[in-house]
């Protein structure tokens, strides 16, 4: 475990990931700890450096003395960064951390390469619901108002779909000090940065669950809306913790977005990086093998424009933009191209059953020709992969 002292408090961090890659930093929510991401970072870019650490008065870090201000906050990323020789990071924060990263990004914008915004706000709430939390969790404790908090925190079934986790993360609720939560608490009472994010200039993505009762759809909206470089989406199935409830819807739009604006190397690293994850080394290995000046400018070509810039995008999962890749080649009669991307189905998810499906669109709406002899090459491909 990793501690270090700032500003007169004691924190605790994590590094993960290649230390010599993009940095990305994670701000967990109010009454969470770095924990929060724990689904998420197994399905995050292996090439990130992922930095997280409890937020004063959570986790590990030690309790404030009084009330905290969101200059606090930022002023304790400003430190973890300085603390590993970080000089430009991605941040992402969620709910109270999302406002962190808003007025880090406020203060110190050349050390911010991009936002990710989830089921935040520039402004949370009102003065008077956070005083009123702060004023009977001091009178009662944190179990007073633990469920109706944790009924806020996630889609309306996820208690009854998941009981054995929702019964540990209100465990992890209960556990935090009244000290420590109340003094975040009093943060979000003063905090209103929505005057000022408009100056944010940095590519910014913006994600809300669609259920968020915390931080509704509209709210969250508002803020992209305010943002001059931002693109916002809503996670289905999720409340305000997509990354418990949706950790991989949620890890397929950061993929996308970093990937976009070229956060994790060029658009041809990218784009080979992503042809790689589809096709699989050993199809890219034969294709880069057989290049030859004829064809190696349109083997770039495809690379960039392809693989590192419309696979990139946000707009679709990767295995729904598969699943459609797979219905156009084999409309268009393209065999070679449609078993290629059979085998490559394993990479992303896409099952049999589904191209099965698909191929009888394919035969309703292109034609019976074209869906079987898709059907022909897709037996072939089952068959070799059977074999393996």
């Amino acid at each position: 475990m990793n501690f270090v002292t700032f500003n007169g408090t004691n924190l605790h961090y994590r590094s993960d990931g290649d230390p010599q890659g993009t940095p990305l930093v994670l701000i967990h929510s109010l009454g969470t700890d770095l924990r929060l991401w724990d689904d998420l970072i197994p399905r995050l870019d292996a090439t990130l450096r992922l930095i997280r650490f409890d937020l004063r008065g959570h986790g590990l870090s030690a309790d404030p003395a009084g009330e905290l201000t969101l200059v606090d906050f930022s002023a304790d990323l400003a430190a973890l960064l300085d603390h590993l020789e970080i000089d430009k990071a991605v941040i992402l924060g969620i709910s109270i951390g999302g406002l962190i990263a808003l007025d880090f990004a406020l203060r110190n914008q050349a050390r911010v390469s991009s936002l990710i915004l989830v089921d935040t706000a520039a402004r949370i709430g009102t003065p008077e619901l956070w005083q009123t939390r702060m004023d009977t969790l001091r009178a009662h404790g944190m179990p007073h108002l633990a469920d109706s908090i944790l009924a806020r925190w996630f889609a309306s079934d996820f208690a009854t779909r998941c009981p054995t986790q929702f019964q540990g993360l209100r465990t992890l609720f209960t556990r935090n000090s009244v000290a420590g939560y109340t003094a975040a608490c009093a943060a979000l009472r003063d905090a209103d940065l929505r005057a000022e994010v408009p100056q944010i200039m940095v590519p910014a993505l913006v994600l809300c669950g669609a259920q968020d009762t915390a931080t509704p759809p509209d709210v969250v909206q508002g803020l992209a809306q305010s943002l001059p470089n931002a693109h916002f989406a809503v996670l289905p199935g999720a409340g305000h913790t997509p990354p418990i409830e949706q950790p991989q819807v949620m890890a397929d739009q950061l993929h996308a977005f970093l990937r976009a604006h070229w956060t994790v190397g060029s658009v041809y690293e990218q784009g080979m990086k992503i042809r790689r994850e589809v096709l699989g080394d050993a199809h890219v290995d034969r294709a880069e093998g057989n290049k030859t000046d004829f064809d190696t400018d349109f083997q770039r070509f495809i690379t960039e424009t392809a693989w590192g810039m419309v696979w990139a995008r946000q707009g679709l999962s990767r295995r729904t933009r598969h699943l459609l890749t797979l219905a156009m080649l084999a409309a268009l009669g393209k065999e070679h191209e449609f078993a290629m991307h059979v085998r490559a189905s394993r990479n992303t998810g896409v099952t049999m059953d589904e191209i099965k499906e698909m191929l009888l669109q394919v035969a309703v709406y292109a034609g019976m020709p074209a869906a079987n002899s898709a059907i022909a090459a897709a037996k072939r491909i089952i068959a070799e992969l059977e074999e393996e």
